[in-house]
């Protein structure tokens, strides 16, 4: 398994980094440390000096951070890159065929990385590849489950593979969420085909799905998480309808930053 993690050495991102190590630790993993110097200058000369010193300054931090876990049996790599946060650690990930990108919410430092709000947000929207927000306030050590809000669309099917596996390599429960609108409170079909679906696919697999009714999605994922604070949620970015939602309500950045719940989002 292959983690890229971006890193700005803020408290948030060394909690995304303890994250990311405890799940590459379930199996034999490698852990990719990139952190992005996004810096603007008037002048070349200070570009120049100014660039160097970034780079020197970053290369330190990265080595005392990785003492951390000299002791360790993963592997480590690093790259510090200048551009762009969002671009550069999409593209890192797709080159290096990543499984996974894990990010810590609100991360910030001194050598101004952009790490906050609209570079989390681009980089769900430009990556190929997983990325797993990490709030602060979670410990790996605390999840039970990892849990995949379903809307029963086709192109669903290739997502709870990768989602089954991640729980197994993980050794996490698995479990789906779906939201039905609806006012009626006859059984959705999607749920017997998942049903299906899972038993041949994976006999044997204990799962549980959980049925929300409410207005809208978010408003069932809100009840749903709730009564269930031990869970990695994993969305599906093409859900178009309920990631709009989320990201275009007000609670979406609480939903987003600043829940204690992990979020995956699927590209």
């Amino acid at each position: 398994m292959k983690i890229i993690l971006p890193i700005d050495f803020s408290d948030n991102s060394i909690i995304a980094l303890d994250f990311a190590v405890a799940l590459a630790g379930k199996k034999d993993g490698e852990i990719i440390l990139i952190h992005v110097i996004e810096a603007v200058f008037d002048f070349a000369s200070q570009a120049s000096v100014a660039m160097e010193s970034m780079h020197k300054d970053a290369e330190t931090l990265m080595q005392k951070t990785l003492q951390k876990y000299q002791d360790s049996k993963l592997k480590f790599r690093t790259y510090i890159k200048e551009g762009t946060a969002s671009i550069s650690i999409a593209r890192l990930a797709k080159e290096l065929d990543a499984t996974l990108i894990v990010m810590g919410t609100q991360g910030i430092s001194g050598i101004k990385v952009s790490l906050v709000g609209s570079t989390t947000i681009n980089l769900i929207k430009e990556s190929s590849v997983p990325v797993l927000v990490v709030p602060a306030e979670s410990n790996a050590a605390e999840i039970r489950k990892v849990t995949l809000a379903l809307e029963f669309a086709i192109h669903e099917e290739k997502f709870i593979d990768w989602v089954v596996e991640m729980s197994q390599r993980w050794e996490l429960g698995m479990e789906f969420v779906h939201v039905q609108t609806c006012n009626d409170f006859k059984e959705d079909p999607g749920i017997k085909k998942l049903e299906n679906f899972i038993a041949t696919n994976y006999p044997g697999l204990p799962v549980k799905i959980h049925t929300f009714y409410a207005k809208t999605p978010v408003e069932g994922l809100d009840q749903f998480l709730e009564e269930n604070e031990n869970v990695i949620l994993v969305m599906c970015h093409e859900h178009k309808n309920l990631w709009e939602q989320v990201l275009n309500r007000s609670q979406t950045i609480e939903m987003v930053f600043h829940s204690k719940v992990p979020l995956l989002v699927m590209p």
